[in-house]
């Protein structure tokens, strides 16, 4: 018998079963729909919008953010800009009142939000939005839900910030948890890759 009657066809299914490792093996799930929106259940009052340049003779125009997108009613008072090194991890950040709007401009950015809010619906909850300077987006976080992001990628990072509430110099609305502290380790069910 030849060596190529032993083997399978191409066209016929692996039986799995008998491979190593297979039943340590998770099914991989798509991060994305047959048309092309993220497959993601969004934490109670987090909301995304995925952004398309329009390219023309001059380069490229990103609309950032449009009051006619609905993604709130909350005013539109500073806008910053915000760099991180390759591999740098910006994370936990928290506020009282304010709505952060984070715009990943550039880069390859993993934004991760995660609900601690007791009496959310969406309580423990985690949303992980993959975004940058090839899929740029706007993500949209209320007061209480942690924060950060960490750059995956090679290049500076640029994150443009849209928040509601001006930075109030005396008495910030801001808190951090150093996400490689035992507390946020305790408290937030998250692992940086």
């Amino acid at each position: 018998m030849r060596q190529a009657d032993c083997q399978p066809a191409l066209h016929e299914p692996a039986s799995l079963e008998d491979v190593d490792g297979f039943v340590s093996a998770e099914r991989r799930e798509s991060l994305t729909t047959a048309a092309g929106t993220l497959r993601l259940q969004p934490i109670e009052g987090v909301h995304y919008r995925l952004v398309r340049p329009v390219s023309h003779y001059h380069g490229h125009l990103t609309e950032i953010y449009r009051d006619d997108w609905s993604l709130t009613d909350a005013a539109l008072v500073q806008v910053t800009m915000t760099t991180t090194f390759p591999g740098r991890i910006r994370a936990w950040g928290l506020h009282r009142s304010t709505i952060d709007r984070l715009f990943a401009a550039t880069g390859s950015l993993m934004i991760v939000c995660y609900d601690a809010r007791r009496t959310s619906p969406t309580y423990r909850a985690i949303n992980e939005f993959m975004l940058g300077g090839r899929n740029q987006g706007l993500v949209l976080i209320p007061p209480g839900v942690y924060h950060g992001w960490k750059n995956i990628g090679d290049d500076e990072a640029t994150i443009i910030s849209m928040p509601s509430r001006l930075y109030d110099y005396e008495a910030p609305d801001r808190w951090e948890l150093a996400w490689d502290s035992a507390a946020a380790q305790a408290t937030i069910p998250y692992r940086w890759p």
